[in-house]
């Protein structure tokens, strides 16, 4: 289990540190509980979770391993797509990508929090490259663009266990604060490689 990148409450008062600790200490604990028992003995014993996902993806046997490896990766790219007293303006690199691909910032954090707050059910909201492009994308419960061959800048958990304790039924209200204030846009950038 990868340990959070701050304390649990270093995000307050946009995520408190009660529903960090547990969103971190039970809901991500027990996706990392699963898939160690899914893999013990397996041929992805010792598989980074990308491997597993990417090779379980689609595939009606491996469901359980798919949906236990995607949500303890998506979850520790999570931790750190966030920072305390985030939000601002991207580094140069990211921001002109990010003008190139959208036009401005204040359109991406547009795009993103549609893509988050009209995300049906469990899911995430993703800025992620795609082929040379910058993109938004959503995906359900534990998919993840590593999936289909996407690569992952950073993402908005919004699963309800991420949110209900401060927010309760306002998921827009949570995705705002995440976007303005807690985003980490030097992580996006160093994944922009």
């Amino acid at each position: 289990m990868e340990p959070l990148p701050y304390g649990e409450s270093d995000l307050a008062p946009t995520v408190s540190a009660n529903t960090l600790g547990f969103h971190y200490g039970k809901h991500y604990k027990t996706y990392i509980d699963n898939i160690n028992k899914l893999v013990a003995g397996s041929e992805f014993a010792d598989a980074p979770l990308e491997k597993i996902i990417v090779e379980t993806a689609g595939k009606a046997d491996k469901t359980a391993l798919f949906n236990n490896a995607g949500q303890a990766w998506n979850h520790a790219f999570y931790w750190k797509s966030l920072k305390p007293r985030g939000g601002g303006a991207p580094p140069a690199a990211l921001a002109q990508k990010i003008d190139a691909d959208f036009g401005s910032l204040d359109a991406l954090k547009k795009e993103l929090a549609t893509a988050a707050t009209s995300q049906f059910g469990s899911g995430w909201a993703w800025l992620a490259l795609d082929g040379g492009k910058l993109k938004v994308v959503k995906t359900a419960n534990a998919d993840t663009p590593l999936a289909s061959g996407k690569k992952p800048l950073l993402t908005i958990d919004v699963w309800e266990h991420a949110y209900y304790l401060d927010y309760q039924n306002r998921r827009a209200d949570y995705v705002a604060a995440v976007i303005d204030k807690l985003l980490d846009w030097e992580f996006a950038n160093a994944n922009l490689g």
